[in-house]
């Protein structure tokens, strides 16, 4: 197993107690050396432009182990408290993690990394066109009543996260409300915050929950062009809808990831940083085999090789 590199005189952890300096990675959530070549430099780009000042005193717990602990608790949902002793201290994770959040640390990786697949794919570095959809989810108890509310659709007590994905199903901007606000009343924040962002999209695709008063508002004032895409009731069974299948596709992609399949956070822009942490895993990988040219790995181990044919003597 390959140990994390460290020089002689940094063989130990500064912190009393933590030897995070000499952790090798044992749990599927951690990054492989070829993930860490793809994050590593975007997130020290990163956190040098977020830098206040010239100086500041450097991290003592390495970079990569902190963020490998906080990939930990997004995929699997444990507590805070509950982090494995061979990573930092959770008093030390959730520090970084509640300062990068504030100062959108994991919103500028995934920029850097969706530009960097984008360009892979013979894209633009920015994209022209967005699908915006939204998906309720139940609140834990840690969940704050003044930030929550009730889906009267979905039948659902909690928030609810609204998304904007680019036409590969890569997060470009992403809002999280309480579950009993309208799609089309958050869609006025979330395509503001989209055109804010990103001055280069003319076309959002949406569904018939943000028709009305949403498309002639951001084509007058936004200068965006908002296409609804109706369901087609015509037709029995699971039809594949065109552009709104991309953002349903981001949102199993998320729901892999179990913090993410209740909303346990207290503050709503946690549970946003939540997002983009699992996004920047589901991008990192996808980097890595755009680069290698290799097909992504089976989700469910490796493929079963199927036995030859045999003819059957009655067909004849």
């Amino acid at each position: 197993m390959i140990v994390y590199p460290a020089s002689a005189e940094k063989a130990t952890c500064p912190v009393a107690g933590c030897g995070c300096a000499q952790r090798a990675p044992r749990y599927p959530s951690d990054m492989t050396d070829a993930e860490w070549e793809v994050l590593g430099p975007q997130a020290r780009a990163v956190m040098a432009e977020l830098r206040h000042g010239p100086g500041g005193r450097p991290m003592a717990h390495r970079l990569r182990v902190v963020v490998d602990a906080i990939r930990y608790l997004v995929r699997y949902g444990v507590e805070w408290r509950a982090l494995p002793a061979d990573f930092p201290p959770w008093q030390a994770v959730y520090a970084f993690f509640e300062r990068w959040a504030a100062r959108g640390l994991p919103q500028r990786v995934v920029d850097r990394l969706r530009g960097q697949l984008r360009v892979g794919a013979g894209r633009a570095e920015t994209p022209t066109a967005a699908v915006i959809d939204s998906q309720s989810v139940k609140a834990a108890d840690t969940v704050g009543a003044a930030t929550s509310g009730f889906d009267g659709g979905k039948k659902i007590k909690g928030r609810k996260r609204h998304v904007a994905v680019d036409s590969n199903g890569w997060l470009l901007a992403v809002l999280v409300t309480a579950a009993n606000v309208q799609d089309r009343d958050a869609g006025h924040r979330l395509v503001a915050l989209l055109r804010e962002r990103f001055s280069t999209i003319t076309l959002v695709w949406a569904d018939g929950g943000y028709a009305g008063r949403l498309v002639a508002w951001a084509a007058t004032v936004l200068a965006l062009t908002v296409t609804i895409v109706k369901r087609t009731d015509q037709v029995s069974g699971f039809v594949v809808l065109p552009r709104r299948w991309v953002v349903e596709r981001s949102f199993g992609w998320l729901n892999r990831h179990r913090r993410l399949v209740r909303d346990y956070e207290r503050r709503p822009e946690h549970h946003e940083a939540m997002l983009l942490w699992a996004t920047t895993m589901i991008m990192t990988r996808q980097l890595v085999h755009q680069r290698s040219g290799e097909p992504p790995r089976p989700r469910w181990g490796a493929e079963r090789s199927m036995p030859p044919a045999q003819k059957d003597p009655q067909a004849a």
